[in-house]
């Protein structure tokens, strides 16, 4: 499985951006993640959509309200649509790929495929 991300770039606080996450291969998967890494902190989970379980969706408190997961009829793009941006928001965001089942969402070990990364800055 590969992973494209794209999107992302600067915006001021209180806008808004979508990340896209292209995924190519012909193999089955479960699950897409988004997390991201701030400057100096641990990478951090951000939301899942879960494919294999109607498509439902989870994200971490911080972002719950401001965030949406979506993804396309033919599963291979998954969007990241943010909204009500804070400078805190600021990070490089990954999206992931797992297909496993039944399994962790929220850990970054849970994920064997990773897109490169694209960086969303937000300024006061």
């Amino acid at each position: 499985v590969q992973l494209q991300a794209s999107g992302g770039g600067e915006v001021q606080t209180g806008g808004s951006s979508r990340l896209s996450c292209a995924t190519s291969g012909r193999t089955y998967v479960s699950t897409i993640g988004w997390f991201r890494q701030a400057p100096g902190k641990e990478r951090e989970f951000v939301g899942a959509l879960a494919w294999w379980s109607g498509a439902t969706t989870s994200y971490v408190d911080s972002v719950k309200g401001r965030f949406t997961i979506s993804g396309n009829n033919a599963r291979n793009v998954t969007y990241l649509q943010m909204i009500s941006l804070r400078p805190e928001d600021t990070a490089v965001y990954y999206c992931a790929a797992s297909r496993n089942i039944g399994v962790d969402y929220t850990a970054a070990r849970t994920y064997a495929y990773w897109g490169q990364g694209t960086l969303v800055t937000v300024s006061s």
